[in-house]
């Protein structure tokens, strides 16, 4: 499915889902961005640079469509369907298949800017390049592009197929066709779009990182156990998990990086890490992809 004739740039997604969506980096991120897509229709390839981690990232996936359709929110057939779109690549080769590349790396300015600048040879020049950024600017991270004004970011939040919002953010040189057809892709897949001004932290990861840290200091002042302090937010603030289970659900060391983007950018106390994250990130617990961040998971069962 990988030899549709290019589309042009300004056609709307939802009138051809026929367009293949590349995702680069198959983590939690990629692997559920992926499933969103081809549950949307769409035939998706999900990258990696080894066999090993595409394939992981795979089986990330299925387990996101199983957990979709046992609870009832998709149907098998859904399911089997949306499994059936994706394929794996390694390394970007494949990228001038897809009309839609989004780059799902870990949150490092030099990383995201070094696979920018692949893709932007690697893709076709009518494909549309979104960053999947949760905190670094998208003019920063394009701004050694030849063509920054295709760039946008485009982001999903974990995880993907429960989460209804996609947060859009066009760099200073984002063409407005980019945004429009950002948009489109994003409501085609089911979501809500709000938009932001290109700072860092946007809208969601900006008030989100305050409040994990600040759970995180009260920890470490011993103000309350991690068990009370998520009870408090989930049943005082009808949150749908504590800030520790989130923590763990977005990823230790991804907590610490956003926290890292936004003292950089801002330099405020607010985004001054508490210890607890660097000490944790040394320590290798990052959450639930690694079976123990803040609590403690059992393995994961291989998808079938």
């Amino acid at each position: 499915m990988s030899g549709e004739e290019p589309i042009d740039p300004g056609s709307d997604p939802r009138a051809s889902v026929s367009q293949r969506v590349f995702v680069v980096g198959a983590g939690i991120m990629g692997s559920g961005i992926a499933a969103q897509c081809a549950l949307a229709g769409y035939p998706v390839t999900l990258e990696d640079v080894s066999e090993e981690f595409a394939r992981r990232g795979l089986a990330n996936a299925t387990r996101a469509l199983e957990h979709a359709a046992e609870r009832a929110t998709i149907g098998p057939g859904e399911k089997e369907a949306a499994l059936a779109r994706i394929d794996i690549a390694i390394g970007l080769r494949r990228a001038d298949s897809a009309e839609i590349v989004i780059e799902a790396a870990p949150e490092n300015l030099a990383l995201k800017r070094a696979v920018f600048r692949e893709l932007e040879g690697a893709a076709r020049p009518t494909a549309l390049l979104a960053s999947n950024t949760s905190s670094l600017p998208i003019t920063e991270i394009g701004q050694e592009l030849a063509d920054p004004g295709r760039l946008i970011g485009v982001h999903f939040f974990n995880p993907v197929l429960q989460m209804p919002l996609v947060e859009l953010i066009p760099g200073h040189t984002t063409r407005p066709e980019v945004v429009e057809r950002a948009r489109a892709f994003s409501e085609s897949l089911g979501k809500t779009v709000v938009s932001s001004r290109d700072t860092p932290g946007f809208v969601t990861t900006r008030a989100l990182a305050v409040e994990l840290n600040e759970a995180a200091w009260m920890l470490y002042e011993g103000v309350a156990t991690k068990e009370d302090i998520d009870t408090a937010y989930r049943l005082g603030f009808h949150h749908p998990m504590g800030p520790f289970q989130l923590a763990d659900l977005v990823g230790i060391d991804t907590a610490l990086a956003i926290l890292e983007v936004l003292w950089e950018g801002f330099r405020d106390p607010r985004y001054r890490a508490c210890p607890i994250w660097r000490t944790m990130v040394a320590a290798k617990k990052l959450g639930r992809k690694s079976g123990e961040g803040f609590y403690v998971y059992p393995p994961r069962e291989p998808s079938a």
